[in-house]
């Protein structure tokens, strides 16, 4: 499969439910709108996540993930793009399955809005360790 074709059928999607009546947890083209928010707002969280990481390490932090501390600090621009492209293609993996259940039991539409909760709670911990850190 070409790019040319991912392109065409991003742009034109044409699956929107399974291809039989039993297929109830099929991979679509057409996912519900309500993915959407928790999608940017996940994105969004990453790119916060990845301003406070390097604000925190001005004040003597340690990145603790070791393929971000890899780019950290000589390169924050590789920092940045890697972060976001990680966060991204997993994202969109989620997305793609989000009709698929984990283990047979956990919907793929939650584990998207735990990771949402999960990027809460971490912007929420760095934000008062920088509170912490600041004189």
């Amino acid at each position: 499969m070409t790019l040319a074709a991912y392109w065409h059928g991003a742009r034109y999607p044409r699956r929107r439910a399974g291809r039989r009546a039993t297929d109830h947890r099929a991979v679509v083209d057409w996912h519900s709108p309500r993915l959407l928010i928790p999608a940017f707002a996940i994105l969004g969280l990453c790119v916060l996540d990845a301003v406070l990481t390097v604000m925190l390490m001005k004040h003597g932090a340690v990145e603790l993930n070791p393929v971000m501390a890899w780019f950290l600090p000589q390169n924050l621009m590789g920092f940045a793009l890697s972060k976001l492209a990680l966060t991204g293609g997993g994202l969109c993996v989620l997305v793609a399955c989000s009709r698929m259940r984990l283990f047979r039991k956990i919907p793929g539409e939650v584990v998207i809005y735990a990771v949402l909760v999960v990027y809460v709670w971490l912007i929420s911990y760095e934000l008062r360790l920088l509170e912490l850190a600041a004189p």
